[in-house]
C-alpha cells in the first residue's frame, strides 16, 4: 500500500455484535454469559460495558456538581488534595508524639489516631502537647467512646486558637455498640452533650461520625455497608434535629469513614454511591445542595490483611487506596502491612505513607479530576450500588431504623450470610487470597504464637456484638496448629506425594496438591518418578510419614493407580491414603475399596480438609 493510500484509510467500525461474535469465537463453544459472574452485592457482572447499559441522562456530567458522584469539588483534586491520613498505632503519649512528629514532616498531612485510654495518663502532658500540635494540621480523630472528654482536653489546650483547629475529633456510638453488642442511652446523652459544646467551642471541627468500618470488618458487602451509613446518618440527623440543632450545622459537622476493600472498581463505585445516596437522603430533609455535600474519610481494610506473608498486605494496601481516592475521598488512612500483627515498625509505616505520596507524585490523581468518570463500567456499576444500597436503607428503615434492627438482631444474622458466602468461597477457593488459601509460603515462620479463639463473647451483651475477625484468620489458626506441630515433634508437617509416571504427567496435580497443602502450613514431600510398587514402598520408608497421596493423570490412575494401592494396603496397611484428582465414579469406587480414604481436587473444600488432616496429625481445632 502506498502512502498516499494509507493516508486515506480509516479503520472500520465495530459494532457489540461484531465483538460478540469474536467473543464467541474465542470460547469455542460456550456463551458469553460464561464470561459473566455475581458479586456478593447481587450484582451480575457482565464481560463488557457500553453506554448502552446506563442512562446517560442521568449521570452526572461533571464534577461538583448534580448527585456528587464525580466529587464535591468542581476542581477535584486539582484544587485540594486528600489528606494522607495515617492512623497511628501508640502505647503512650509519648510515643504517638514522637510518630506524629516524624509522619508530618516526611509527607502525612493530617494528626491521624484512635484516642484511647493511655491518652489521658497525664492530663497536663497531653494539653501541653495538644496546644503545640494542633497548628500542623487537621485532625483525622476517631475518638470512640472517649469523644467527651477529648474534645474537653482540646478545647482547654486552645482557648487562644479555637477556629484555627480544624478536621475531625468524631465518634460513631453505634457503630461501638455494635461492636459491642451493648447500647445505653447515657453513651448518646454524653455524645449528644459533646458535639453540643464542640458546635459553640470548635466551629471548624467535624464532631458527627458515621463509621461503617466495623460492619465491612463483619464481612458486610458494600449494598450493605451503604444502607447502614445513611440509615446511621439520618438516624443522627434527626436525633440531633430534635435536639435543637439546625439542619445546616448538623451537616457541616458530619463526616462519614468507609474502609476500602479489595474488589477494587466496587469499592470505587461504593465511594461514589454514598454521596449519591447522601445527596438523595439529605434533599427529602429539603437541605441546600452545599449541606449535602458528602465528606469522606476512608482506610484500607483490615478485613483484608494477613498475618502470614505479610509484604503482601503491602500490595493490597495500595490497590484500596488507589481505589479510594478513585472514589474521591477527602482523608486516607493506609494500614502499614505488619499492623494486623500488632506490632508496626518505622520501615512499614512509611511504606504505607509512601504509598499515597506515590499516589500523589508519581501517579498523577491530584492532576486530573475524576478519572474514573466517564467508564461504563464504573459508572453502572456505580449507579446499581446506589440503587440497591437505597432499597436496604429503606428495609432498615421500615424495621424502626438503625438501632432497632441492631437489637432485634436482623442486621447482625443478615451480615453473617454474607460473611458465610464469602468464607465458604475462601475454603472452596473461588475466591483467592494470594498467601493464604492459594500460593502460600509454607516455610515461613512466626516469632510467636498466640492462639487465641476469635468468637465473640456473648457475656453482659443486649444483642449479638458484630464479629469483627479478618478473612484470613480461620486460615492462620491452620498455620499456627502446622507450627505447632513442627515446635513439638521438630519436624514440619507433611505428607508424601507419589507422583505416577514421568513429570509431564503427573506435574499438574503435584503442583495442584503442593498449594493445597500449603495454605495448612503442612508440607509436600514429592516422589521421583513412581513406576512400580517397589518404588512407591522405598519413598515411604525414606519419608517415614503417615500420610500419602498419588498423583498422576486419571489413565494413569486406571492402569497404574488402582494396583499400587492395592499392594500398598497390603504391605503398609497404617498408611492413609488419598488421590488427588476425581476420576469417574467406577474408578473412584475400585479406588476406594482398595484403600483411597480422600480425594483432593478442584470443588474440595480446602479449609475443611487441611483442618481434618491437622486433626489426624496430632493438634485438633480449638
Amino acid at each position: 500500500m502506498k502512502l498516499e493510500n494509507m493516508r486515506e484509510t480509516s479503520f472500520p467500525l465495530s459494532t457489540l455484535t461484531d465483538w460478540a461474535d469474536k467473543a464467541t469465537e474465542s470460547l469455542k463453544g460456550k456463551s458469553i454469559e460464561s464470561l459473566s459472574n455475581s458479586t456478593y452485592e447481587g450484582i451480575q457482572l457482565k464481560p463488557l460495558y457500553t453506554k448502552e447499559d446506563i442512562d446517560t441522562f442521568s449521570l452526572s456530567q461533571y464534577p461538583g456538581g448534580t448527585n456528587f458522584s464525580r466529587g464535591i469539588d468542581a476542581r477535584g483534586y486539582t484544587g485540594k488534595s486528600w489528606h494522607v491520613a495515617n492512623k497511628k498505632p501508640y502505647r503512650n503519649l509519648e510515643q504517638l508524639a514522637e510518630k506524629l512528629n516524624i509522619a508530618l514532616t516526611t509527607g502525612q498531612t493530617a494528626l491521624a489516631f484512635d484516642v484511647k485510654a493511655e491518652l489521658f495518663s497525664d492530663n497536663d502532658k497531653l494539653a501541653k502537647w495538644l496546644g503545640d500540635v494542633t497548628s500542623q494540621g487537621p485532625f483525622s480523630v476517631d475518638a470512640k467512646e472517649y469523644l467527651k472528654p477529648f474534645l474537653a482536653e482540646v478545647i482547654g489546650a486552645t482557648k487562644e486558637n479555637k477556629s484555627e483547629v480544624t478536621g475531625f475529633i468524631a465518634a460513631d456510638f453505634i457503630a461501638t455498640a455494635a461492636g459491642k453488642g451493648n447500647f445505653h442511652e447515657e453513651d448518646m446523652n454524653d455524645w449528644l452533650e459533646a458535639i453540643k459544646l464542640a458546635d459553640q467551642e470548635l466551629p471548624n471541627v467535624k464532631t458527627i461520625l458515621i463509621d461503617s468500618s466495623v460492619y465491612h470488618n463483619s464481612g458486610a458487602s458494600a449494598v450493605q455497608e451503604l444502607g447502614i451509613s445513611i440509615a446511621t446518618g439520618v438516624f443522627y440527623v434527626q436525633k440531633l434535629l430534635d435536639h435543637g440543632l439546625s439542619l445546616d450545622e448538623i451537616l457541616k459537622k458530619t463526616i462519614f469513614h468507609y474502609s476500602i476493600g479489595s474488589n477494587f472498581f466496587m469499592e470505587t463505585a461504593k465511594l461514589r454511591a454514598a454521596r449519591i445516596l447522601w445527596d438523595k437522603a439529605m434533599e427529602a430533609y429539603e437541605a441546600n445542595e452545599e449541606s449535602r455535600k458528602m465528606v469522606i474519610s476512608a482506610e484500607t481494610s483490615q478485613f483484608t490483611k494477613t498475618v502470614f506473608d505479610p509484604y503482601v498486605n503491602l500490595l493490597r494496601a495500595g490497590n484500596e487506596a488507589f481505589a479510594a481516592v478513585l472514589g474521591g475521598v477527602q482523608y486516607l488512612s493506609v494500614t502499614a502491612l505488619d499492623e494486623v500483627a500488632g506490632k508496626t515498625s518505622s520501615f512499614s509505616e512509611r511504606i504505607a505513607r509512601n504509598t499515597q505520596l506515590i499516589l500523589k507524585s508519581e501517579a498523577h490523581l491530584e492532576k486530573v479530576t475524576d478519572p474514573a468518570g466517564g467508564s461504563w463500567y464504573v459508572e453502572t456499576l456505580t449507579h446499581e450500588l446506589a440503587e440497591k444500597a437505597w432499597s436496604f436503607f429503606l428495609e432498615i428503615d421500615e424495621q424502626g431504623g438503625i438501632l432497632e434492627v441492631l437489637k432485634s438482631n436482623w442486621l447482625q444474622n443478615d451480615l453473617a450470610k454474607t460473611r458465610a458466602k464469602r468464607e465458604e468461597d475462601l475454603y472452596l477457593r473461588k475466591q483467592s487470597m494470594i498467601g493464604t488459601n492459594v500460593y502460600a509460603n509454607v516455610t515461613e515462620q512466626m516469632d510467636s504464637i498466640d492462639v487465641k479463639s476469635y468468637s465473640p463473647s456473648s457475656s453482659s451483651t443486649m444483642f449479638l456484638p458484630l464479629e469483627n475477625k479478618r478473612l484470613a484468620e480461620p486460615y492462620e489458626f491452620l498455620r499456627y496448629r502446622a507450627l505447632e506441630i513442627e515446635r513439638n515433634t521438630g519436624e514440619k508437617p507433611a505428607i508424601g506425594l507419589i507422583g505416577l509416571g514421568d513429570l509431564k504427567k503427573r506435574k499438574p496435580r503435584v503442583d495442584f496438591m503442593t498449594s493445597f497443602l500449603a495454605s495448612g502450613g503442612i508440607e509436600a514431600k514429592k516422589s521421583e518418578d513412581i513406576h512400580d510398587s517397589q518404588a512407591a514402598i522405598q519413598f515411604i520408608k525414606e519419608t517415614g510419614l503417615k500420610h500419602y497421596c498419588l498423583c498422576g493423570d486419571n489413565y494413569q490412575y486406571e492402569e497404574q493407580g488402582l494396583n499400587l494401592v492395592k499392594e500398598l494396603a497390603v504391605k503398609l496397611p497404617e498408611l492413609q491414603l488419598s488421590l488427588a484428582g476425581l476420576p469417574d465414579e467406577v474408578t473412584r469406587t475400585a479406588l476406594s475399596q482398595a484403600g483411597i480414604k480422600q480425594y483432593y481436587h478442584v470443588k474440595s473444600n480446602n479449609y475443611e480438609a487441611l483442618s481434618n488432616l491437622l486433626n489426624e496429625m496430632g493438634v485438633p481445632a480449638r
